[in-house]
C-alpha cells in the first residue's frame, strides 16, 4: 500500500492490522557525470516500493531531501541543514505515531543521512514522550541502509572490485538504470578519479572531487545489474522489515 494513493478510512483499516510502515529516504545530490541527481531518492523509493509489495506494507511518501551539504557545489544539489532534517523526521513520526503507527523503516539510499536519521529518532522518542501521546513507549524507529546490505556488498565487488568506489557508484547507478532506463546517461569520465579524501566543507569537497565521484567507475553500471542489485535489497530487507516489527 503506498500511503499516498490511500484514504483515511483504508489507513484506519490497515492499522487494525499492523502498526508498521516504510519510510524512503534519500537525497537530491550531484553523482558524477552520468549519475542521476535523485539517484538516491529513485532507488530507496523503488526499494521500498518492493518490500511494501512483499510485505504487504504501508510504505510513506518519499523524503528526497536529505543531508548533502557537502555536495552544494555542484549545481542541482538540493540539501536540508541536520537540524531541519532532525525537525522534519520527527514531526513526520510524530504525525503518525498520533494515528496509530509505531514501527517506522526508515530505508535510506543516502550515507550523509545516517548521522542525522539517528540524531533524528533520539529527539523523536523524547518529544512523544513530552507530548504523552498514547503508547509514545512502543514507537521504535530503525534505519535500513539498502546499499549495505551484505548481498548487495558482496555482489558488488564481485563485479566491480574497487572501482565500485563510494560515491556515485555503479551498484546505485546500476539500479537507476534499471528503474528508469530511458534516462540512462552517458559522458567522458577520466581513468583518474579521486578517492580517500576526508569530507569537510562543499567547497573543498569540490576542489578534491572534481567530477562529483568518490573512487568509482559508473559506467560499469548496467539496467541487468540493476535488477539484480534490487532484487537482492528488496529480499533482505523484507526480511528485516518483517523482523523489526514483529519484535516486542
Amino acid at each position: 500500500m503506498l500511503l499516498h494513493l490511500s484514504t483515511w478510512p483504508e489507513v484506519e483499516n490497515y492499522l487494525q492490522q499492523s502498526q508498521g510502515i516504510i519510510f524512503p529516504i534519500g537525497s537530491t545530490e550531484q553523482h558524477g557525470p552520468t549519475g542521476l541527481i535523485g539517484t538516491d531518492a529513485i532507488c530507496a523509493e523503488a526499494i521500498s516500493r518492493g518490500v511494501g509489495e512483499a510485505t504487504q506494507a504501508m510504505v510513506a511518501p518519499t523524503i528526497n531531501i536529505g543531508m548533502a551539504l557537502h555536495h552544494t557545489g555542484f549545481p542541482g544539489t538540493i540539501s536540508l541543514r541536520p537540524s531541519i532534517l532532525i525537525q522534519v523526521v520527527r514531526d513526520y513520526i510524530t504525525c503518525l505515531a498520533k494515528a496509530g503507527f509505531t514501527k517506522f523503516y526508515f530505508i535510506n539510499g543516502h550515507g550523509g543521512n545516517i548521522a542525522t536519521l539517528k540524531a533524528a529518532f533520539s529527539e523523536t522518542y523524547a518529544h512523544l514522550e513530552d507530548l504523552q501521546i498514547a503508547n509514545s513507549q512502543k514507537v521504535q524507529c530503525q534505519i535500513a541502509n539498502w546499499f549495505m546490505c551484505g548481498s548487495v556488498y558482496k555482489l558488488a565487488k564481485e563485479l566491480y572490485g574497487d572501482q565500485e568506489g563510494s560515491h556515485a557508484t555503479p551498484s546505485e547507478v546500476a539500479v537507476t538504470q534499471y528503474v528508469y532506463p530511458e534516462a540512462i546517461k552517458k559522458a567522458y569520465l577520466s581513468p583518474e578519479v579521486a578517492s580517500g579524501h576526508r569530507i569537510y566543507g562543499a567547497a573543498d569537497f569540490r576542489e578534491r572531487y572534481p567530477d562529483g565521484r568518490m573512487g568509482s567507475n559508473p559506467a560499469l553500471a548496467t539496467p541487468e545489474h540493476g535488477k539484480q542489485f534490487y532484487d537482492l535489497a528488496v529480499e533482505e530487507l523484507s526480511k528485516g522489515y518483517l523482523e523489526f516489527v514483529n519484535q516486542g
